[in-house]
């Protein structure tokens, strides 16, 4: 199996806008009422909102591939682009998304070491993300990676407010 990580660009913003609303709609139907799950994505993934987190200078997009196929993909953050401000030392982990076809073959892994390698390369102190309270496979996950709670922060799926745990760890250096 040969797993490519490459940069989304501009260009790649319908394959993006695709991935995204299958990954989230396979990763969060079940336990969202359809209407809010569809609000969020409405919202979330418009074209136009995707191109202008790809020209954000301080956002980065990669798609993960098995072979020719998009299996996933990552969205990075740093300085303003973060969802929160946590300082100029930190790089957020905005998303990690494996489509479900390709889940449970340590794909995660790859677009997570991918994330602590920029995070290195752009001379980062830590790195950090929201994760779902619920999503306990996800929580587990960051645990085993080092990931410690820090605190929360409202996320709202439609017009229901959820509340993401916000974990951060420390990059080696």
């Amino acid at each position: 199996m040969t797993v490519t990580i490459t940069r989304i660009t501009k260009e790649e913003v319908l394959p993006l806008q695709t991935m995204s609303i299958e990954t989230f709609t396979d990763t969060f139907a079940e336990q969202n009422s359809e209407e809010n799950l569809h609000a969020y994505l409405e919202t979330a993934y418009q074209l136009e909102k995707l191109q202008a987190e790809l020209d954000h200078p301080a956002s980065e997009f990669y798609f993960l591939f098995v072979g020719d196929e998009r299996a996933g993909y990552l969205k990075i953050n740093q300085n303003d682009a973060q969802t929160e401000d946590m300082g100029g030392d930190a790089l957020e982990i905005e998303r990690i998304y494996i489509h479900q076809a390709f889940q449970n073959q340590g794909l995660g892994n790859s677009l997570f070491k991918k994330a602590i390698e920029r995070a290195s390369d752009l001379d980062k102190q830590f790195i950090w993300l929201g994760v779902w309270e619920e999503n306990h496979n996800a929580i587990q996950f960051y645990e085993k990676k080092g990931f410690t709670h820090v605190s929360a922060h409202p996320f709202y799926m439609g017009d229901e407010e959820q509340i993401d745990l916000i974990m951060k760890k420390a990059i080696s250096s």
